[in-house]
C-alpha cells in the first residue's frame, strides 16, 4: 500500500475546528437545547465559616414551576466528590467553610423560577471563627499535605564561609483562569435509570466519578460527555466535578434535562483559582558561580477543600530549585487549610509560585557576584547524566543549554543588557531572564491515573474516527492528534476525524493535564493504528495501492479495521520520605527573556517583547506549538503585572472583568516563540509536551526586567503601577542604588 506520500508530524496543518469556532457554529454548552429543560441555580453560603441551624426549604417547593428542591438530606448516593482527600461535599449539610459553598440546589421550569425559589429558602447560620491567613492556618496546623526533598547536607554547606549566600521570601497572589466560557453542565436522564451529564470540562472521567458517588450508581451509569469547552487551564479539571454532580441530581429527581449554566460572577466567586504562595528561600554559591545549596520553604493556601491541592504542591516541591545541578538541598513544603474558595489545577500546577522565588534569587545571587544572569544559568544547567535534586539522573532530550542559547541569540541580549543600562531618563528600558523545567505527565503521585486509551475505526470510504479519552479545551488537541493518527495509518489528514470524549467510548484516560495528552493519547493512537495496518498489511503489501483503494480490497475481504490502543508508561520509582527518585518521566526546559519599558515617575511597567523558548521534543505541529507559547505568555504577563483578587471576609470583591484585571490584546507585546526539538524517544515521534512551561517562568523574568530598568527588586508580584511606584520612592529615601 502506498502511504499518503508526505509526512502529516511537524506540518503547519490547519485545525479542523477552527472554521466552527470562527463562524461562530461550534455549539458550546449553553448552545444546546433539549426539550423540556429545566433551568438548575445553586443557593450559597454568603458566611466564610459557619454552623448551619436552620435549612427551610417547604415554601420554595410550593412553588408553581418549581419542580425540585435539594438539600444534603436529599442526596441518593454519597454527599462527597471524590478527589484525592474526602473532604469534599456536594452541598454543604452542617458547616459551611467557606463563602460561595452549595447549600441547596432548584430545578425550575425558567430562570426566574429558580431565581425565586432560592431567594424563599430560609437559613439560619451560627457565624463561626474564620481562618483567614495561610501563616496563621499553619500555626493552627491546618496541614492539608506535606512534601519534602532532602539531598546532601544543606546545614553544612550553608554553613561555610566561603560560599557567597543569598535569601528572600516571595509572595504570590490568586490567579484566576479567566477562560472564555463559565462553567456549566446539563444533566438528562438516560430512562434507564442512569444519567448523562454533557459539560465543559477537562476530565470527563472525574465528573464521571463525582456523579455515580451523588447518585450512588454505578459507573457506567454515570455516562459523561464533554461539548465544546471555551478554555480550561486547569480551571476544568478538578472543579467541574461539583456542578457535574449537582446537575446530575437535580436531573435525577425531576426525570427531566436540567441547565447548570454558571454566571460570570458566580463562576469567578467560587470555581478554583491558582494557590496564593509564600516561598521562603537561601541559595549558596561559591565565587566563581556554582550552586552549591538550596533551602526552600514552600506554603501554599488551599482553601477550604484539599481538591487537588496536595498534588499541585507536590509538583512544586520536586521543581522548587530550578533545573540546575545542586548537590545539597532542602525542600519543606506545605499546603493549608484556610476557609477560602478552594484552590486547585491551574497551568504550571504549583510551578509558577516557587519558580518565582527560585529564579529571583539566581538573579540576586548573579548581582551578588557580579555576574551576568545568563552566565550563571548556562553554568548551573542541567544537562544529559545530570541529576535533578531527587537524585533523577537525566538520560537524554536535556536541551535546556540549547534554549537559553536561543532565547539569548533572539534577544540580542549582551547588547540589550549594556544598551537599556545607560537609559537615564523618568522612562526606561530593562532586560531580565528566566528558566524553568517541568516534569511531563501525572508524575510518582499520579501513578494510577497514567494509561490513556484511543479507538480507532476505518469507515469503508478510508474515513478514520478516532475516539480519545483526553480533552480539546482550545490547546489543538484535535489537530495534534489527527496528525499522529494520520502518520500511523499512512492516510490523509483531512480523512481523520476525533470526536467528543465520551466515557461510554474509551476507558478512564486519565485527566488533560500535565501536558500528558499529545504524549499519552498519541501512543495510544500508534498503538491502535499499528493493529490497524497489522491486519491490512497481509491483503494489501506491495499492492501500491493507495489508502482509499487499500481500505476498499480490505472491506471487500472483510478485514475488520478497527482496533482499541493502550499507552502505559514506563515504571518510575520515588521515595516520599527523602523526595529521592524520578519524581517524572522526563522534563521539558524552558527560558524567557522579556523587556520592559518602566515609568520611574509613575510605576508603570509596559512589556516590550518577550522572546519563549521551549524545549519539547518533537513538535506535531509548529503552528499550534507557537500558539501554546503565546497564549501562555500572555497569562504569565497577567500573572506578572495586573492579575489580583481582592478578598474580604473571605469573599472574592472583583468577581467579574470590569474589576478583575486581565491583558488584552493592546497590551500584548511582541511574543517570539522558539521551539528547540529535542526528541524523547518514547513520546509519539519524539514529542514531549508543551502545555505548561510557556507561563510557568514569565513573572520572575519581567521582575528581573523591571529591576534592571528601575534598579528595583519586587518579592511580590503582580507588580502594578502602585507596587512598582512604592518600592521606587522606598529606593529613593534610601542609600542611591547603581544600576545593574
Amino acid at each position: 500500500m502506498e502511504d499518503t506520500g508526505t509526512t502529516v508530524v511537524g506540518e503547519r496543518v490547519r485545525r479542523p475546528d477552527a472554521p466552527d469556532k470562527v463562524k461562530g457554529t461550534a455549539l458550546y454548552i449553553d448552545d444546546l437545547a433539549l426539550s423540556g429543560s429545566l433551568w438548575g441555580a445553586v443557593l450559597r453560603s454568603p458566611h466564610a465559616h459557619a454552623r448551619i441551624t436552620r435549612l427551610d426549604v417547604a415554601r420554595a417547593r410550593t412553588i408553581p414551576g418549581v419542580r425540585a428542591v435539594l438539600t444534603a438530606r436529599d442526596i441518593p448516593g454519597r454527599n462527597l466528590i471524590p478527589m484525592i482527600q474526602s473532604d469534599w461535599p456536594v452541598l454543604a449539610a452542617e458547616f459551611v467553610r467557606h463563602v460561595g459553598e452549595a447549600v441547596a440546589l432548584v430545578a425550575a421550569e425558567s430562570r426566574d423560577l429558580a431565581a425565586e425559589a432560592l431567594r424563599t429558602i430560609a437559613v439560619e447560620y451560627e457565624r463561626l471563627p474564620a481562618l483567614l491567613d495561610m501563616e496563621e492556618a499553619l500555626r493552627a496546623g491546618e496541614v492539608m499535605a506535606h512534601w519534602k526533598v532532602r539531598r546532601g547536607d544543606v546545614q553544612s554547606a550553608l554553613g561555610r564561609g566561603d560560599l557567597v549566600v543569598v535569601e528572600g521570601t516571595y509572595r504570590t497572589p490568586y490567579q484566576e483562569h479567566a477562560y472564555i466560557e463559565p462553567n456549566g453542565m446539563i444533566g438528562v436522564p438516560d430512562g434507564r435509570g442512569g444519567v448523562i451529564v454533557y459539560g465543559s470540562m477537562q476530565c470527563p472521567f472525574y465528573v464521571q466519578k463525582a456523579v455515580a458517588s451523588a447518585l450512588g450508581c454505578d459507573l457506567a451509569r454515570a455516562r459523561v460527555v464533554q461539548t465544546v469547552t471555551g478554555g480550561g487551564f486547569g480551571g476544568k479539571e478538578d472543579a467541574p466535578s461539583a456542578p457535574g454532580a449537582q446537575v446530575a441530581l437535580l436531573a435525577h429527581a425531576t426525570g427531566r434535562p436540567v441547565r447548570l449554566i454558571l454566571s460570570r460572577e458566580e463562576d469567578m466567586a467560587v470555581m478554583s483559582k491558582r494557590h496564593p504562595g509564600r516561598v521562603r528561600m537561601r541559595t549558596a554559591a561559591t565565587r566563581d558561580g556554582e550552586l552549591v545549596a538550596v533551602e526552600v520553604d514552600y506554603l501554599l493556601d488551599g482553601g477550604a477543600y484539599a481538591t487537588l491541592s496536595p498534588v499541585v504542591l507536590f509538583r512544586g516541591t520536586v521543581h522548587a530549585c530550578g533545573p540546575y545541578r545542586i548537590p545539597n538541598a532542602r525542600v519543606e513544603s506545605r499546603v493549608v487549610r484556610t476557609h477560602k474558595v478552594p484552590c486547585g489545577a491551574f497551568r504550571g500546577f504549583g510551578e509558577p509560585q516557587v519558580v518565582f522565588a527560585c529564579e529571583s534569587q539566581m538573579d540576586r545571587l548573579a548581582e551578588r557576584l557580579g555576574m551576568d544572569p545568563l552566565m550563571l544559568r548556562l553554568k548551573n544547567a542541567l544537562g544529559e547524566g545530570d541529576e535533578t535534586i531527587t537524585g533523577h539522573k537525566l538520560t537524554s532530550s536535556v536541551g535546556f543549554r540549547d534554549v537559553l542559547d536561543r532565547v539569548a541569540a533572539s534577544s540580542d541580549w549582551s547588547r540589550k543588557r549594556a544598551e537599556y543600562a545607560r537609559d537615564a531618563g523618568p522612562v526606561r528600558r530593562g532586560i531580565g531572564l528566566a528558566a524553568c523545567y517541568y516534569g511531563v505527565g501525572l508524575g510518582a503521585l499520579g501513578k494510577h491515573l497514567n494509561p490513556a486509551g484511543a479507538s480507532l475505526v476505518v469507515a469503508g470510504d478510508g474515513s478514520v474516527t478516532v475516539a480519545v479519552g483526553t480533552t480539546e479545551i482550545g490547546q489543538g488537541m484535535i489537530t495534534v492528534l489527527s496528525q499522529i493518527a494520520a502518520e500511523a495509518l499512512g492516510c490523509p489528514v483531512e480523512l481523520v476525524h476525533v470526536v467528543e470524549p465520551d466515557t461510554s467510548r474509551v476507558p478512564d484516560s486519565g485527566p488533560t493535564v500535565a501536558s500528558r495528552t499529545t504524549v499519552m493519547s498519541g501512543n495510544a493512537i500508534r498503538d491502535a493504528a499499528a493493529k490497524i495496518r497489522a491486519a491490512m498489511e497481509p491483503v494489501i503489501a506491495d499492492s501500491g495501492l493507495s489508502w482509499r483503494e487499500a481500505v476498499a480490497l480490505c472491506a471487500q475481504k472483510q478485514v475488520g479495521l478497527a482496533a482499541h490502543g493502550w499507552a502505559v508508561p514506563p515504571a518510575i520509582t520515588f521515595d516520599l520520605e527523602t523526595g529521592q527518585g524520578e519524581a517524572y518521566m522526563y522534563y521539558t526546559f524552558s527560558a524567557n527573556v522579556v523587556e520592559v519599558e518602566v515609568d520611574t515617575e509613575t510605576g508603570e511597567t509596559r512589556a516590550l517583547a518577550v522572546h519563549s523558548g521551549h524545549d519539547t521534543g518533537k513538535v506535531i505541529n509548529p503552528t499550534t506549538g507557537e500558539g501554546q507559547v503565546e497564549g501562555g505568555v500572555v497569562q504569565g504577563l497577567g500573572y506578572a503585572l495586573v492579575e489580583e483578587h481582592a478578598l474580604k471576609d473571605g469573599r472574592i470583591l472583583n468577581d467579574q472583568f470590569s474589576t478583575y484585571i486581565i491583558p488584552t490584546p493592546l497590551d500584548v507585546p511582541e511574543i517570539r516563540p522558539i521551539l528547540v526539538e529535542h526528541p524523547y524517544a518514547w513520546g509519539p515521534y519524539g514529542a514531549k509536551g508543551l502545555g505548561e512551561t510557556p507561563v510557568i517562568a514569565v513573572a520572575p523574568a519581567v521582575t528581573a526586567a523591571i529591576h534592571h530598568a528601575a534598579g528595583i527588586r519586587l518579592d511580590e508580584i503582580p507588580a502594578t503601577p502602585e507596587r512598582v511606584w512604592a518600592a521606587l520612592q522606598a529606593k529613593n529615601a534610601g542609600p542611591t542604588a547603581s544600576r545593574p
